[in-house]
């Protein structure tokens, strides 16, 4: 690095210079050589003030002081009467910073670090500075395992005043691991204590990219904590890594690690015994407890057991209660006794209850899923309790929940939650795509937080190829204080399947409904509903004989009153895209004695889902149906259960699988739909790549399976030759495999899936890639 140096002047190392005699006032100061220095800054950093009466030794200390500010390369003091001079040379001043040879660290960054270090355009030049920052550069490299690094810097002068300085970055390579050794186990050999490693010293042949073997030295403590919890969780309680030797090879591109062990002693656990004040009952305290004495000891047994007792006191308002599990060796030598030492502290009670982030949402709309109560007991249980059920409410990306001690009250707390709000409805009906439906246009809102009211509002006017419709539903999920909802829903709906691949009908239907929520507790609700509708069928040439038939015995038009009824039950951790938890919900709908059909329509759906880790889960999912009626008239087919297509069974066209129709004049063979509805899946849930948010997407690998069946078939028109096969036979369900998406924009959802079927047979219609703008499923 090529430094010019400056040697301070002469007055600094002695007093020769100042030859100012005898000590005398200072009636004045003033300041020569200053060009962009303030006169302000000089004053402040020299300790001299007028009217001081000052001698050689004094001015020489407050000299040395003014030029340790760095601002100067020469500072001397002279003598005018009893006037003070102070001759200053300024430093040059950086014109410009020149950074090459940076992209591990972006040039964004490092300016931002060498600005808070002194180091910028526009800043006085410090020699030392350079150089220290120089040295702390490398080593910032060096803790990422690229012992090659080298920083060069140097300094252009452009004039007396002005420098520019180049700082030359060769960042090197990764230092790759070589070789890991362990030395003094016995217990467990090199091989399963090289597993509990994240580096690796042996990356596959073929699947090596999964492996690290890039060296750096946050991961080696970090493996080394994975080691020692090993060791602590099998019963080896005296464990001690005695020493750790990294060295490198002469050109700096590999690490040989050696890590030397004391294994000690396995210890199984002796008595389990508490002490402090319980606050709970002894016998329920031990069910807390994990772990098991004559059982091999284990750390996280033992940690976890603390954290059920602390989660328990917490239930029962002891927010800043402390567990303390402390292993003390038995006499046996052999055994380990585990003292809880418990101290629930005093009670805390919640002094208020804050939200922020809702800038849409108003207060009272997250105030009243609150379980915890200002003014009560602070309950652990019931604050989390109360940011799940805001997570459930699908308006908000996260949610997490902080609790702060009021200052100057040992009881007291406040609860704050912050919220961050996501889309909860969707434009989607004006501008949509559905491969089953077609182009979907009009004007419509879909909307779950209505104004920020937390009413779920959807109007509109749709179209597409296959159905125009005319809707306007409202619902209060808070129609009265204690969570009674109560919504309303108008309706018009044309539908054309002639155009699809679905059947070869088209219904006209209109109708009103009105239904009520009950909640039975934190999780379950009943619903209950009434609707009136008006149905008309129109066949045409080519519509299935079984249909045509129907028409002829029953009529094309049907009115019916529909009573509805179902339990639901929520325990999902989010209400848009979960990732923990499980859902089931119980319906049933049945057209009541005097409606033109009268049937009874059972749905069960229920969805289990297991988190792995922070970023993966396993999701199970399954609907079964079954509707009959209600006498002796044919189940009415435009009732009919449907499957396939994105949210049923993906890989096959949307609502075609099932039992085939007759078909007549010229029609192609196409589904019915059946009075019986098998579904299910398995999902494999994992992060989405390159998303930073990975709340507002979900991707899975999926084995999807479904049909729909007839219990009895239909009758056809004379002459015509039925295919049904009547009942339930789970071989002909149909399978498939694949990856699918979902995104949540901000002009509504997005999913589409790429899927395989694995066992599709002559006439069924498949699809490799489905997908869906502005539909939920």
């Amino acid at each position: 690095m090529k430094l010019k140096t400056i040697g301070l002047a002469a007055l600094l190392l002695t007093s020769a210079q100042v030859a100012l005699a005898d000590s005398f006032n200072v009636s004045d100061i003033r300041v020569e050589g200053l060009q962009r220095v303030s006169a302000a800054s000089v004053f402040n950093a020299f300790p001299v003030s007028t009217s001081d009466r000052v001698d050689e030794r004094e001015l020489a200390d407050a000299a040395r002081e003014l030029f340790g500010t760095g601002l100067f390369d020469d500072v001397q003091l002279a003598r005018d009467g009893d006037i003070l001079i102070i001759q200053v040379v300024e430093r040059p001043f950086i014109t410009a910073l020149n950074i090459t040879g940076n992209s591990q660290i972006s040039e964004d960054d490092l300016r931002s670090g060498l600005s808070d270090a002194g180091l910028a355009e526009g800043q006085v030049l410090q020699l030392s500075t350079l150089e220290e920052i120089q040295r702390e550069l490398e080593q910032v490299y060096q803790a990422q395992g690229r012992y090659s690094a080298r920083i060069d810097a140097s300094v252009d002068e452009i004039d007396e005043s002005r420098v520019r300085v180049n700082i030359d970055i060769n960042e090197g390579a990764v230092a790759s691991i070589r070789q890991i050794n362990i030395v003094g186990n016995e217990a467990f050999d090199d091989d399963t204590l090289r597993d509990q490693f994240e580096l690796n010293d042996r990356p596959g042949r073929f699947f090596g990219w999964f492996s690290r073997d890039e060296y750096s030295r946050e991961a080696l403590s970090g493996d080394l904590e994975r080691l020692r919890s090993y060791y602590l969780d099998r019963g080896y309680v005296n464990f001690d890594i005695s020493s750790t030797q990294v060295s490198i090879s002469p050109d700096k591109s590999e690490i040989f690690i050696t890590v030397n062990v004391d294994e000690g002693q396995q210890f199984r656990l002796g008595n389990i015994r508490f002490a402090g004040d319980l606050e709970i009952p002894e016998t329920e305290a031990r069910e807390l407890v994990t772990a098991e004495s004559g059982a091999v000891f284990s750390r996280s047994d033992i940690t976890a057991s603390s954290e059920a007792l602390r989660s328990r006191l917490g239930a029962e308002g002891f927010a800043f209660a402390n567990v303390d599990a402390r292993p003390q060796p038995s006499a046996d030598g052999e055994t380990v006794d585990v003292v809880f030492n418990v101290n629930p502290g005093q009670r805390a009670y919640v002094r208020r209850i804050n939200f922020e982030g809702n800038t849409t949402t108003e207060d009272e709309v997250l105030r009243r899923e609150m379980i915890q109560m200002e003014g009560a007991p602070a309950s652990t249980d019931q604050i989390r309790q109360s940011r799940q059920r805001l997570e459930r409410l699908g308006f908000f990306r996260q949610v997490d929940v902080d609790t702060q001690p009021v200052p100057g009250e040992s009881d007291l707390l406040d609860v704050t939650y912050n919220v961050e709000e996501q889309p909860s409805g969707s434009i989607s009906a004006s501008v949509g795509f559905s491969q089953s439906a077609g182009v979907i246009y009009g004007a419509a809102l879909s909307q779950n937080n209505f104004l920020g009211s937390g009413n779920r509002v959807n109007v509109g006017a749709q179209r597409s190829d296959t159905f125009t419709s005319l809707n306007f539903g409202f619902t209060d999920p808070y129609w009265t204080l204690d969570g009674i909802s109560r919504g309303y829903n108008l309706y018009y709906r044309e539908t054309d399947y002639e155009d699809s691949d679905i059947s070869t009908y088209s219904t006209d239907a209109y109708g009103a409904g009105i239904n009520f929520g009950y909640p039975i507790n934190e999780l379950a609700r009943l619903n209950f509903g009434a609707s009136v509708e008006d149905l008309t069928v129109q066949t045409y040439n080519d519509t299935a004989s079984e249909i045509v038939r129907y028409v002829e015995d029953e009529g094309a038009g049907a009115q019916s009153l529909k009573l509805t009824a179902s339990w639901t039950r929520n325990n999902l951790n989010r209400g848009v895209m979960p990732t923990a938890g499980n859902y089931q919900r119980i319906s049933l709908e049945t057209a009541a004695p005097g409606s033109d059909a009268e049937y009874y329509k059972l749905r069960a759906r229920a969805q289990q889902l297991f988190e792995l880790n922070n970023d993966w889960s396993l999701k199970f999912g399954g609907t079964l149906g079954y509707a009959d009626t209600i006498g002796n008239d044919p189940y009415p087919f435009y009732e009919n259960f449907f499957s396939g297509g994105l949210g049923s069974v993906r890989g096959f066209t949307g609502n075609t699988l099932g039992p085939r129709t007759t078909p007549r004049g010229g029609g192609n063979d196409r589904t019915l739909g059946g009075n019986v509805l098998v579904e299910g899946s398995a999902e494999l849930l994992f992060p989405t790549p390159f998303m930073e948010d990975q709340r507002s997407v979900q991707t899975g690998f999926f084995l999807d399976a479904g049909n729909t069946f007839l219990t009895d078939c239909y009758e056809v028109l004379d002459g015509d030759q039925s295919r049904c096969e009547s009942g339930i036979d789970l071989s002909e369900l149909r399978y498939s495999v694949g990856i699918g998406l979902s995104w949540l924009t901000p002009v509504g959802p997005l999913t589409f899936s790429i899927a395989e079927p694995l066992n599709d047979k002559e006439g069924d219609d498949t699809q490799f890639f489905q997908f869906s703008l502005g539909q939920t499923f």
